[in-house]
């Protein structure tokens, strides 16, 4: 009897190796990741030191460690009263936009999303429509520069009053077909639910806006369930009480809803105790399409190549697994469908697949 040879182990995957794949990022705010130095040149260019904890680069990275004590989410969201006041001008927004494609396009990141606020930057008198032509134009530099693709999201405030949803939504509306792909809710869940705000909601989705929510990150599944059937959102951020409700898991599985998974944010924020106790695992084996994203580079000092290699490192995630979470970046894109897969099959021309596995395109 003829025996076969032992299939040969699989390959060990090493960061440089993820640092080389093609990647998506999907869950990246702007105002949680700009660069320190950025930070420090803006505020002594704009005479505001003295809102900045530091005047070093050095000394704020230090501060900046303390992120990880952060109580809650409501403590960690905290942290951008040191970098909203620094992104008030026109220059401020095109150059932080700018530099995060560039930072992103250096780690091999094929296509990005960037979310904001942009009733964020009005404090000194930007009207919104110029706050986001601002973040337009250093995204769109940015493209021609480095090759990357790039699209906003704009964020709805969870604590403000549903009027400011609604202009937020407009203006989203007003942007679909110049860079806008969607329209999200960000912020404290705690006494905050999404129905409030559903006349923003209705407004994009009548304008066939995409939709992507934040819920069930410090709240449990109630908070998803309203993401879902009362705002119709179509992808998830973060997601992390979804397993408290095995239904629901089931129906995101069943009904393919993408989770925007954000492994390192959701330590910092203690929705989670630990990377190894991270749900992220239950959720691929459940067959629930899974991303990694970074939520706020400088916040959580980590990149897209970071946070996958820590999944790999402290969540059980095979090979094989990383790679689809990696690809499932690129499927679940809010990019027109034609759009969407000639950029997948791009990627898959230059990703390491294993040839046993036939990796579907959406």
């Amino acid at each position: 009897m003829l025996r076969t040879a032992p299939a040969a182990p699989p390959k060990t995957l090493s960061r440089d190796d993820v640092h080389a794949w093609p990647k998506a990022e999907l869950h990246c705010h702007l105002d949680g990741s700009l660069r320190l130095e950025t930070m420090l040149d803006l505020a002594r260019r704009q005479g505001k030191t003295n809102l900045l904890p530091a005047d070093s680069v050095d000394g704020l990275r230090d501060i900046l460690l303390d992120i990880d004590a952060s109580e809650t989410l409501e403590a960690y969201l905290a942290w951008f009263r040191y970098t909203i006041p620094l992104m008030q001008t026109k220059e401020a927004l095109a150059r932080i936009a700018y530099e995060l494609a560039e930072d992103n396009a250096a780690e091999n990141v094929r296509y990005l999303e960037v979310r904001y606020g942009p009733i964020l930057h009005t404090e000194e008198g930007l009207s919104l429509e110029a706050v986001n032509d601002a973040v337009l134009d250093g995204l769109a530099r940015a493209e021609d520069d480095f090759g990357i693709t790039t699209s906003l999201i704009i964020c709805g405030l969870r604590d403000r009053f549903e009027s400011a949803s609604l202009r937020q939504a407009e203006l989203a509306t007003a942007y679909r077909h110049r860079g806008i792909v969607a329209f999200d809710l960000a912020g404290g869940e705690a006494g905050n639910p999404a129905k409030q705000h559903l006349s923003a909601f209705y407004h994009a989705r009548n304008h066939l806006l995409n939709i992507t929510i934040h819920a069930g990150e410090s709240w449990g599944p109630d908070s998803i369930r309203q993401a879902l059937f009362y705002c119709g959102a179509h992808r998830i951020g973060h997601g992390i009480s979804l397993r408290q409700d095995p239904d629901l898991m089931q129906y995101f599985a069943d009904h393919r809803i993408p989770l925007e998974i954000c492994p390192t944010s959701n330590v910092q924020t203690h929705v989670v105790d630990s990377l190894e106790a991270h749900p992220i695992t239950e959720y691929v084996h459940a067959n629930v399409p899974v991303t990694v994203n970074t939520d706020n580079r400088l916040f959580s000092r980590t990149s897209v190549t970071e946070e996958l290699w820590r999944v790999h490192q402290h969540c059980d995630i095979s090979v094989a697994e990383l790679r689809e979470i990696a690809l499932n970046g690129f499927r679940y894109a809010f990019l027109p469908f034609d759009e969407k897969q000639s950029l997948l099959r791009d990627v898959l021309d230059d990703f390491p697949l294993d040839p046993t596995r036939q990796t579907p395109l959406w």
